[in-house]
């Protein structure tokens, strides 16, 4: 059934926040732009409104102050006109002339009344208050130009307008000044001509302001002003913003009287409210518009990135499909934009995937070379086996001396005779639920189905019969022989592995005993009872190093020319708490295998570093000689360790002479040549142990950069018997020493050897002569009491050295 996207993984994309949708993005993009435009667009449009409003409220204020002023001008012209046609008069100047006081002051105010002054007085020559109308017009705080003119004051509480004339008969006699109240009616003129409202107000000395109410009923603005309101708001100059009724104003102060104590003011209000709303309506028409705007932009933007997103959220299904694995669908999505060049190349990648996936496959479940199935396919169809809990056998087999095939006939040789193999195996008489699968190399395995121990045992005697018929390839015969091991289920296991495990141990065990039932082996558990032993060593073999249960033995080396000790041979015992002393050959092989050898090297070496100090304290100077596996030369952190050991001082490099066996080497050539070559160079010395027991000795000792050869025991411990060993050993050293290098012969355990590898000008040598691997303290006492053999060389030994 072809995979489908998840509900889960659908349901977060449905329900993940807009803001991370491509779709919602693409449109609080647009519309965020566009709202950001109509912003800046609206703020700016508004400043300007508002400023333009501002600009046209203060125009109409200075232009209601200009009107008020023409006004007065205009009513003190009117007023200076009566005051002459009073100083003309000629009854006027005869009461002048009379000195009557009263007289006068009836004139005045018979005048005055025709005219409508308040207030009329005379004054003489010196501008003495002569007569006047009013009581207290000797106080009147503001006085004309004598040469005639006008001037604004407040008297008893209110603002006067006083026009003063000179009289003349013909001389200046003296001068006669109206004075005439401010009235409403000049702030109607106001309010009618540049459309403000009006207040009239005063401060006394000291005060604040007061306005003044209407007077005689007049109304000049409508509704009345808040005369209390107002007055608090008031301040010097500018007022700025004030609130009356509920309304804000723009209001402007126009000074009538500034004398101290005898200011006077008009008050002219502007209502902010009215200025602006008609800018507020265009305010409003342009928001509109760009609300309108934004909804239709809005609109266009889903239905863009609708159009865009969909052919994407189509091939996000889609990729969610090639990720479950289902490539059974074409990938098709309707665009004629780069989504449809995504869409070709999603498509691509469907075949593309679809065909790897096939081979892929095959790969995993099936031998490319024998076209078998492999070892997964058979672990999965043996597991699917067990599952049911039916009966079935393993047979597990290892062709013999196939390696010497490949070695001697080639590779392209040896895959041939497996595919023979694999067609003999699979026409061996199995039946059709039987299956034959390659499980590596040369290594096969068989599942019987539905078959017990007696069964499995005939089926395999009958294929290593059949396997040991003679095969002919390119005019070559080969004689094919293997080992077979058995497992059945349920007796040796219930599980793939352990089954395919015992069956194998089976087959090894029928290998090393080829004679044993023809070659066919049922497992048994004492098979692998030694295995669990060398295990449960291992295990506790961790453990050895934190615990110090590692102890360092030292063999010594003698120099041959002084008989001196120059160095040691590093070895490693285990002291375990309860087997006692345990034997390299016990754990050294199982550390090998597993890796743990470096952690024996690591502490090889640093347990030499500090005996080295030790001796170099007691003023004793000798190099030691630690062995390295195969793991430790492919290591390729050893040389950084080494630094490491270096840096903190307690050894010198020259002091530590690695040796290295021919095998280990040849494991990887390249890669052991690039970690001696570095360890060369910090200065240590390299020896080849063993040498003359490998194959490629020749081959490689002109690369490598070392500095000793160490002759193997088994060519040393015969040269007094075996001619040809001793010839080997001649030659060797001779060979070395042509090279540059030193020579180290170990076995010598008789002072004839001695006396011989003396004569062959052999460098060093160690054996159980000059002493047995002894522990490190015993190393240190042993060295006091050493004294180099004596011996002579056989005459019979002469016509070799």
């Amino acid at each position: 059934m072809p995979a489908t996207p998840s509900s889960p993984g659908l349901l977060r994309r449905l329900t993940q926040p807009f803001t991370r949708r491509l779709q919602w993005r693409i449109v609080v993009l647009f519309v965020g732009l566009l709202l950001g435009v109509q912003l800046a667009s609206f703020m700016t449009i508004r400043g300007n409104l508002e400023g333009n409003a501002a600009r046209h409220i203060d125009q109409e204020l200075q232009t209601g102050e200009k009107v008020l002023r023409r006004l007065l001008a205009a009513n003190a012209q009117n007023l200076s006109e009566a005051s002459r046609v009073l100083a003309a008069d000629f009854g006027f100047r005869a009461a002048i002339a009379s000195g009557d006081r009263d007289t006068l002051a009836d004139v005045l105010d018979n005048h005055s009344a025709r005219i409508g002054a308040e207030v009329a007085l005379f004054e003489d020559v010196q501008r003495r208050l002569v007569a006047s109308t009013a009581a207290g017009s000797e106080a009147l705080p503001m006085r004309a130009p004598s040469s005639g003119g006008s001037t604004i004051g407040v008297f008893k509480g209110r603002p006067f307008q006083l026009v003063t004339v000179p009289v003349r008969a013909p001389q200046v006699i003296g001068y006669v000044s109206m004075g005439f109240p401010i009235n409403w009616a000049v702030l109607q003129d106001v309010e009618q001509i540049a459309g403000l409202r009006t207040a009239l107000a005063i401060r006394a000395a000291g005060g604040g302001w007061q306005v003044l109410p209407a007077a005689d009923g007049a109304a000049p603005s409508a509704p009345p002003i808040d005369t209390a309101a107002l007055a608090r708001q008031l301040t010097p100059g500018h007022p700025g913003a004030i609130l009356l009724d509920g309304g804000l104003y723009s209001a402007r102060i126009v000074t009538l009287a500034d004398a101290p104590g005898n200011e006077a003011a008009v008050i002219l209000l502007q209502s902010v409210d009215e200025a602006v709303a008609p800018f507020r309506s265009l305010q409003l028409i342009l928001l509109a518009i760009n609300a309108a705007g934004l909804v239709v932009f809005a609109i266009g933007s889903i239905v863009t990135a609708r159009t865009i997103t969909r052919p994407l959220q189509s091939l996000s299904r889609m990729a969610e499909r090639l990720g479950a694995g289902d490539y059974s669908e074409p990938v098709a999505v309707r665009a004629r934009d780069e989504v449809r060049d995504l869409a070709r190349s999603f498509e691509a990648m469907r075949q593309g995937m679809q065909q790897r996936e096939a081979q892929i496959r095959r790969l995993a479940y099936w031998d490319t070379l024998t076209g078998l199935p492999n070892r997964a396919q058979f672990h999965d169809t043996l597991g699917g086996h067990l599952r049911r809990d039916t009966p079935l056998s393993v047979l597990m087999l290892d062709l013999d001396r196939f390696k010497h095939v490949n070695d001697v006939l080639g590779h392209a040789f040896g895959d041939r005779l497996l595919r023979q193999i694999a067609g003999r195996l699979t026409a061996g008489g199995l039946r059709q639920h039987d299956m034959v699968a390659r499980l590596g190399s040369d290594k096969f395995a068989v599942l019987l189905p539905h078959t017990d121990v007696d069964i499995a045992r005939d089926v395999a005697v009958r294929l290593r019969r059949m396997l040991e018929q003679p095969l002919t390839l390119d005019d070559h015969t080969i004689d094919v022989s293997a080992g077979i091991g058995i497992a059945v289920h349920p007796a040796h296991g219930k599980e793939a592995d352990q089954l395919m495990v015992r069956a194998e141990m089976a087959m090894y065990a029928a290998k090393s005993q080829p004679l044993h039932e023809g070659g066919v082996t049922l497992y048994d558990p004492g098979i692998d009872s030694s295995s669990e032993a060398s295990l449960s060593l291992l295990t506790e073999l961790r453990a050895a190093v934190a615990q110090d249960q590692l102890r360092l033995f030292l063999q010594p080396k003698i120099a041959m020319d002084t008989g001196a000790v120059v160095g040691a041979e590093a070895l490693v015992r285990w002291q375990h708490p309860v087997r006692g002393m345990i034997p390299p050959m016990q754990f050294i092989p199982f550390a090998e295998q597993t890796g743990f050898i470096r952690e024996l090297t690591g502490w090889m070496i640093e347990r030499c570093s500090m005996r080295y100090a030790e001796l170099q304290r007691q003023g004793i100077d000798l190099k030691f000689a630690i062995n390295l596996s195969t793991r430790d030369l492919l290591d390729q952190n050893l040389p950084a360790k080494m630094e490491r050991l270096f840096s903190r001082g307690g050894v010198r490099p020259q002091a530590l002479c690695l040796e290295i066996t021919e095998s280990a080497i040849m494991d990887d050539p390249q890669r052991a040549l690039q970690t001696l070559q570095r360890l060369h160079a910090m200065g240590l010395r390299l020896s080849i142990d063993d040498f003359g027991t490998g194959y490629s000795s020749l081959a490689y000792l002109k690369r490598l950069p070392l500095h000793e050869l160490k002759i193997d025991r088994s060519f040393v411990m015969a040269m007094e018997t075996d001619r040809a060993d001793l010839k080997i050993v001649r030659s060797t050293i001779d060979l070395a020493h042509n090279l540059g290098l030193t020579v180290c012969a170990e076995g010598v355990e008789n002072t004839q050897t001695w006396a011989l590898l003396k004569a062959l000008r052999c460098d060093e040598a160690q054996g159980y002569l000059m002493g047995k691997p002894m522990p490190e303290a015993v190393f240190a006492e042993w060295l006091t009491d050493w004294a180099a053999p004596q011996a002579r060389l056989r005459t019979e030994f002469a016509p070799f050295i």
